[in-house]
């Protein structure tokens, strides 16, 4: 599968045939849910325009718990059909990206006085394996406490009665919304990230395109278009107010906060869904170098662009653990990492964060302007096609040409170029080992770059080996810097070290280690000074603190 060229050293191109060109769909949003309606519409023969006012997903779509998972919970809510959606897809996503999207077995543990007794996990995971249609291995089993303490031995065991096992899938949010981007290109659309949507303009009283910012020069254009979906994620109230068009159901805004720590300190042997004594219940995920834990999820009301974790958090996802894994005493000091998100849920008078519905919601104001909100990772495809299917009805009242059905379960994303399981990953993870171990790279190196890049990683690897560097890390990260600024449109350190890579957030020392390179690297690329590199230390290093430093210091 050949890669798009898809960069921002072509920016004032695109920004012309942006500006120049008429369009039947704008999506203003990079977040998965934009990327998911731009592959969508274009694969349905749409000519499709996506603008995003920061990073592609660098919103929401960044911090989920990074699970594509089946909503277990909901079955409490008697949110069958919820369920039902969200589990179906984790096998279609899991079959359109194997290496993106990794099968992980997850424990429940069962305890005294805990939220889930013995008989309705047995009867909730039966009813989730027949609604979410799981088949094989994948099937749930019920362990006794000697089975359980087995599998994970730092449960506790005094107050352990057993344990559900169930399976599910890992991702990594941001890479599996750049590659629903970068795959819409196959089908002719154009995305430009650093892009704001300012204002709308109208012919006849409809929305008739927008009005649009580039961040990065400063220069206003505009683009036209037919149809235009607002799929900005927390931001959608504030477009629809722009529209003129905030009426009726609202968003309602919560945050979830996780912590990372070193393996070593949080050593759990696959994925564990606890109980929280508040009654929440929560994940510890082992995933490469480290174990991440979370949520939370409380109501949030502050600086949208600014989500900052206090200490509050902190200490309440702590004492979670703690109190989970008696064994370990983690402590402030071991955070190595974290994120923190916002969840942009549809208000429901007299309803706690926590039970909010997680189902999406269209609205379409009477200028025409579809905005999409609410929904979970996990569903991104099915809120596609449900809001571009919105715009064949359209075009088929105004007696336009009849849309094509949606086939995005169908359409392998970028980077899945032959692998149709898991166990193909697997093999290309050995067989890509094989090539670099020569070097002095490990296992979870080959691991890291394939669970990335998947197929494309070769496209990395004949770059690795035409550069000079001595230190094979620096060396292999400058190969992947330029595949990120050729292929997917890399513009600041940031993008790379957060969105591209996650390493900020999974491999936090390697940021220290690489960041001094790779600025290099960024000012030779982009032909920059010293003042924008300066900028772009200022700004990395800003977030590495923000993101690990936990001291009293931060109160």
């Amino acid at each position: 599968m050949k890669n798009i060229k898809f960069s921002n050293l072509d920016r004032t191109k695109t920004v012309q045939k942006l500006s120049k060109e008429k369009y039947d769909l704008v999506v203003i949003g990079g977040g998965i849910t934009g990327g998911g309606i731009a592959l969508d519409a274009a694969s349905r023969g749409l000519k499709v325009a996506l603008v995003e006012k920061g990073d592609f997903a660098s919103g929401t779509s960044s911090k989920s718990t990074k699970l594509i998972h089946g909503g277990l919970r909901y079955l409490k809510q008697f949110d069958f059909w919820l369920v039902k959606e969200v589990g179906s897809e984790r096998a279609i996503v899991h079959k359109l990206a194997p290496h993106l999207v990794l099968p992980e077995k997850m424990l429940l543990p069962l305890i005294e006085n805990g939220s889930y007794g013995k008989w309705l996990t047995s009867i909730g995971l039966k009813v989730y394996d027949i609604l979410a249609q799981v088949t094989g291995d994948d099937k749930r089993k019920m362990l006794e406490k000697k089975e359980a303490m087995k599998l994970e031995p730092l449960l506790p065991k005094k107050i352990l009665k057993g344990a559900g096992y169930y399976a599910e899938y890992r991702t990594d949010d941001a890479r599996l919304t750049i590659e629903n981007i970068k795959t819409s290109l196959k089908y002719g659309a154009e995305a430009l990230n650093y892009a704001e949507v300012t204002d709308f303009f109208y012919a006849d009283e409809k929305v008739a395109g927008v009005k649009v910012k580039d961040v990065v020069s400063g220069t206003e254009f505009e683009i036209k278009s037919k149809y235009v979906i607002n799929a900005a994620g927390p931001w959608v109230d504030e477009l629809r107010s722009v529209n003129n068009s905030k009426k009726g159901k609202q968003l309602h805004l919560t945050k979830g906060v996780h912590l990372v720590f070193p393996h070593e300190k949080l050593p759990v042997k696959q994925s564990v869904y606890f109980d929280v004594p508040d009654g929440r219940m929560m994940f510890a995920i082992p995933r490469g170098k480290v174990t991440y834990v979370g949520t939370t999820d409380t109501n949030f009301n502050k600086d949208k662009d600014n989500v900052d974790i206090d200490l509050a958090d902190a200490i309440y996802l702590l004492s979670a653990v703690n109190n989970m894994f008696p064994k370990i005493e983690l402590e402030m000091e071991d955070i190595v990492s974290s994120w923190a998100g916002l969840r942009p849920l549809i208000h429901e008078e007299g309803k706690s964060a926590s039970e909010l519905s997680r189902k999406d919601e269209i609205f379409t104001s009477d200028t025409g302007l579809i905005s999409i909100a609410g929904g979970k990772l996990t569903g991104y495809r099915k809120m596609a096609e449900r809001v571009v299917n919105r715009i064949a009805k359209k075009m088929e009242e105004e007696h336009e040409s009849k849309l094509k059905e949606c086939d995005t379960e169908n359409i392998p994303l970028c980077g899945n170029d032959g692998f149709k399981k898991f166990k193909h990953v697997k093999k290309y993870i050995a067989e890509i080992y094989g090539k670099i171990k020569s070097d002095g790279f490990t296992e979870y190196d080959a691991w890291f770059l394939i669970t990335n890049y998947g197929k494309q990683t070769e496209t990395i690897l004949e770059t690795y080996a035409s550069l000079k560097d001595e230190d094979i890390y620096i060396r292999m990260a400058k190969a992947e810097l330029r595949f990120g600024i050729d292929h997917e449109m890399v513009q600041t350190p940031m993008d790379f070290f957060i969105r591209r890579t996650g390493r900020l957030y999974f491999d936090i020392d390697s940021v220290r280690n690489l960041m001094e390179p790779l600025l290099e690297e960024f000012k030779t690329v982009f032909k920059v000074d010293e003042k924008q590199v300066s900028v772009w230390r200022e700004e990395l290093t800003a977030e590495i603190d923000t993101h690990s430093n936990f001291s009293l210091e931060r109160v």
